[in-house]
């Protein structure tokens, strides 16, 4: 017999599948456009499909799947080694924009990707000379040729561009979804904007409900974590933003469109914003985020503008009547001018002889409204190229500021302690206030205290693959008590897994302690953190609790003698004694005890 929640998990998936399909059916038999849907879609791409996003959808959902063994563990994908931490490790500049972090990273950028290739597709088309499937004049317009070669390549290629390109140890397609999105939006920005802001939302919000019809939430704690824009990689969504608008405007120049200048500034505007380009962001000191929101609102509504006249503006600028005037009053031509005697003498010639001549005059009439249209530096500026030149301009410092950090060699890797896990090329260790190393290469003259970030947490570090990463931070640990960590490459991949437990003295830091193991091996001491005195005080004395050589102890100072009594934390239901005090533990809690005096010392730290 099928429970009632087991029955409803798989009568409302299909009942969802069957409204949307008659929804699809109604809505088609409703609707009467000049041109059926199947017929817009056959007059650009083949059959009407777009091939090359579904085979680049495909191959990225490959690479989670068998590169980065999604397949063996889809909620847990091996993701280290495939980031793009330098030029001096290529494995991982040529996978990092197909790789992705886990299954809601995937799941976000598919869903973007599904939404925009195909109108990118449809855009650039798979018959550049109109609807002949026989034309076969080069390779280059054969359309079964353009739809599953050159637009699945350009699409690795461009993926390949925004990890070279990209600042820090980026991964995920997202930087090629924003391509996608801003080819498409040069083309066609309203079919484009609908589609970001509705339709993606649609498909994500159908494949949660088919994934669990229904969820049964409860409130609960959540780890320390950084704000959700700081975790987004904001410089490589505006450099692949910034390749497709490069790439869709020399298309809609080579072709000779251009678009409606509204319909267009106002998508650019609304996708800057909805998208986030406007989360201008750094690191403060440890934990610490700053957020530039307003210049960030100004960058993204300055540079919507900007494309915009790049794409739609005309080629000289239109000046209203009454600034022109204001602009060249006082900036006449002056009547001995150099060119002006020329021509006097041209035309004084041309009298003694016969009638001055049709050419000179026309010449005399072009040197005389050039001049007056040149009486401002305004009439020589031409908007779409100055605009073009900047659009080329911005995309070139998103590019350049990532070649420094990405030129990181990492110069040691040796483990600082003798807790360290080594698994074949990688060494995972735990570490407080570490060196951020991934600064490096930009810690230089002035630089060196401005952009030094220290770590704490588990970092990983690779000599041989230049990488240098904190993959658990000590925050996050603190919260949940045990984390694990994956290693691996091509066809293979290890766990490491870290414990923290601790002590909370009464009013003061907590006291613990952190090993590190691999799969199969025995947990060993990876850190211990300093002593941390409770804040009280009986039969005046101090209670201070310890962790050294792997276990925890109570240490007991007399204020009047100054002498120290230390003894290890009992185990549960016992008790011990040191410098004149008595300690119980009752469950979690140890209680200090002296002439009838009873108080709470330290509980053991609990997790989530």
């Amino acid at each position: 017999m099928f429970s009632t929640a087991a029955l409803l998990g798989v009568v409302l998936p299909l009942l969802t599948v069957a409204t949307m399909l008659v929804s699809i059916v109604v809505i088609r038999r409703l609707h009467q456009p000049d041109r059926q849907w199947g017929a817009v879609a056959r007059s650009r791409l083949v059959l009407g499909i777009p091939w090359g996003s579904v085979l680049v959808i495909g191959f990225v959902c490959g690479v989670y799947l068998f590169v980065q063994d999604g397949i063996t563990a889809f909620d847990d994908p091996v993701t280290i080694p495939y980031r793009a931490y330098s030029y001096f490790y290529p494995l991982g500049m040529l996978t990092a924009s197909l790789s992705h972090a886990g299954p809601s990273h995937l799941i976000g950028n598919l869903s973007g990707a599904i939404v925009v290739a195909p109108i990118a597709e449809y855009a650039w088309g798979h018959y550049p000379n109109g609807r002949d499937e026989h034309t076969t004049d080069s390779w280059y317009t054969n359309p079964w040729v353009r739809a599953l070669v050159i637009f699945p390549l350009a699409v690795v290629g461009i993926a390949i561009l925004t990890s070279l390109f990209a600042l820090g140890p980026v991964i995920g397609f997202s930087g090629v979804v924003f391509a996608f999105a801003a080819f498409a939006l040069v083309h066609y920005p309203i079919v484009t904007i609908v589609g970001v802001l509705g339709v993606q939302g649609v498909l994500l919000t159908l494949y949660r409900a088919l994934q669990n019809p229904i969820g049964v939430y409860v409130a609960e704690s959540s780890p320390p974590s950084a704000p959700s824009w700081a975790g987004i990689a904001i410089q490589g969504h505006a450099l692949g933003f910034f390749i497709g608008l490069v790439l869709g405007i020399a298309l809609l120049r080579k072709r000779g469109l251009r678009p409606d200048p509204f319909r267009l500034w106002l998508a650019i505007l609304l996708y800057g914003f909805a998208q986030g380009l406007w989360q201008l962001y750094w690191f403060g000191s440890e934990n610490t985020y700053i957020l530039f929101q307003g210049p960030g609102v100004l960058i993204v509504t300055t540079l919507a503008l900007v494309v915009t006249l790049a794409i739609a503006a005309p080629q000289s600028l239109i000046v209203p009547q009454r600034l022109e005037h204001i602009l060249t009053r006082g900036r006449r031509r002056r009547p001995d001018s150099p060119l002006d005697r020329s021509l006097e003498i041209a035309r004084g010639a041309g009298d003694r002889a016969t009638a001055t001549p049709p050419r000179l005059e026309r010449i005399s009439e072009l040197a005389t409204g050039a001049r007056s249209r040149g009486s401002s530096w305004l009439w020589n500026v031409d908007p779409r190229r100055t605009a073009s030149v900047i659009v080329l301009l911005v995309l070139a410092i998103l590019a350049g500021m990532a070649i420094p950090l990405n030129l990181f060699v990492l110069d040691d890797a040796t483990a600082s302690s003798d807790a360290a896990v080594e698994i074949e090329d990688y060494t995972i260790q735990y570490a407080e206030s570490a060196e951020n190393e991934l600064t490096a290469p930009i810690r230089v003259g002035p630089l060196e205290d401005a952009v030094s970030i220290e770590s704490s947490g588990v970092i990983v570090a690779s000599e041989q693959r230049q990488l240098w990463l904190e993959a658990v931070p000590a925050q996050r640990l603190s919260f949940t008590g045990n984390e694990s960590v994956v290693v691996g490459g091509p066809g293979w991949r290890e766990t490491v897994h870290v414990e923290r437990t601790g002590w909370e003295p009464v009013g003061n830091d907590t006291v613990y302690q952190v090993e590190l193991w691999a799969d199969g091996d025995e947990p060993q001491l990876a850190h211990e953190s300093n002593s941390s005195r409770a804040d009280i005080r009986i039969d005046n004395r101090t209670v201070t609790l310890t962790a050294e050589n792997s276990a925890f102890g109570l240490e007991v100072e007399s204020l009047e003698t100054e002498t120290v009594e230390t003894t290890a934390i009992p185990e549960d239901g016992s008790s011990a004694t040191a410098g004149g005090l008595t300690f119980d533990r009752d469950d979690e809690t140890i209680y200090a005890s002296s002439n009838g005096t009873r108080i709470a010392v330290a509980s053991k730290e609990t997790y989530n």
